[in-house]
């Protein structure tokens, strides 16, 4: 039996040929520095929940059920804990309605993926907050605005006796009412000195008697553990049914919306499938957003007719094609008045559009 013999060619062709082997599974498998973006779902916020609840409710004022729906848009995204591929990222550039961002930019570096979920659950407690200050106002409820304790330093004098979320109604018996008036209060006393807070927690007055200490940034001062924001007070009572899955802020102006079509006269979704994104402030300013063209895709895929758009993001439309009706927003009147004059032919001109 003749052995085979393998010339220099067929050496080095088989060489090359493991080589590329190996190559492209090493290709395959490494992970990059990007993190990629593709349309997520689309929940009707109107709708209701598995026990038969709405999603949004509104109690302590009148309320009557939306006509129509509304649809909360979402982006899936690489998560923090988990790695891209070369050909994820590849593809990610070149099909459309996907992205591939660099991951310090989505992610803070040295952050573990339970931060990064915290963080986000944050934001969209925030946004419900201000979505709901936002809807109240441009339906003329009264709102009033207080100074709250945003954070509570761990081992701090106000620790275990003011909590965030308080609002601060008076300090040693003089009634405040912004935030300056607090922390000037505060550092008006002597180190050790005890200062008296009067707050409204949970819908309860509560009187909390604080030691402070010498602030140790700024000898000869003193201060309590505190950081003070603006809080918001009111009689009716949103309660939402949102899954703690979803994080972020973008939701902001579609919760507002929802509010606002339950407590106004006006029947703002006029029957349609409305979608939407964007940040709010507790003023109805309306501020972008990323990821816009996934969650138009999202939209599309819940057969919505209309798009709010943030108009801050209207310049991230280049060359897109949809038949989404897109609506710019710049506050959340903008999105009331644009959607009541799309359902009127003879007010259809007047629809801010991107």
């Amino acid at each position: 039996m003749r052995a085979i013999r393998l010339t220099r060619q067929t050496w080095l062709a088989l060489t090359a040929a493991v080589a590329f082997v190996v190559l492209a599974l090493l290709i395959a498998v490494l992970p990059v520095p990007y993190v990629v973006y593709s349309p997520g779902s689309a929940y009707d916020i109107l709708a209701t929940d598995d026990e038969g609840q709405p999603m949004i409710r509104v109690e302590g004022i009148p309320a009557e059920p939306a006509n129509g729906k509304l649809h909360m848009t979402t982006v899936a995204v690489t998560r923090a804990d988990a790695r891209t591929s070369l050909p994820e990222a590849v593809l990610a550039f070149l099909l459309p309605r996907r992205d591939a961002l660099p991951r310090d930019a989505v992610y803070d570096p040295g952050k573990t993926s339970e931060q990064v979920r915290a963080e986000e659950r944050r934001m969209m407690d925030t946004s419900q907050q201000d979505a709901v200050v936002a809807a109240l106002r441009a339906a003329e409820v009264p709102v009033e605005q207080l100074p709250m304790i945003s954070s509570v330093t761990v081992a701090s004098p106000a620790d275990e006796r003011l909590r965030p979320g308080d609002l601060v109604l008076a300090v040693d018996g003089a009634a405040v009412t912004t935030p300056e008036e607090v922390a000037t209060r505060i550092t008006g006393q002597r180190a050790g000195e005890p200062i008296r807070f009067t707050v409204e927690r949970e819908g309860r007055l509560v009187n909390a008697d604080v030691v402070t200490a010498e602030n140790p940034n700024s000898p000869g001062r003193a201060m309590i553990g505190v950081e003070i924001g603006l809080g918001y007070r009111y009689e009716p009572r949103v309660n939402f049914g949102i899954s703690h899955d979803i994080g972020g802020p973008s939701a902001g102006l579609v919760f507002a919306l929802a509010i606002y079509d339950q407590i106004a006269p006006a029947d703002v979704l006029q029957g349609r499938s409305v979608a939407g994104t964007g940040r709010i402030n507790p003023a109805g300013r309306v501020g972008p957003i990323g990821g816009l063209q996934e969650k138009i895709a999202s939209a599309e895929r819940a057969d919505a007719s209309v798009f709010l758009v943030p108009a801050a993001n209207c310049r991230d439309l280049a060359d897109l094609r949809t038949d989404l009706e897109l609506i710019r927003v710049d506050t959340l009147q903008d999105a009331v008045t644009g959607l009541q004059a799309l359902g009127n032919p003879a007010r259809a001109a007047e629809v801010p559009r991107c």
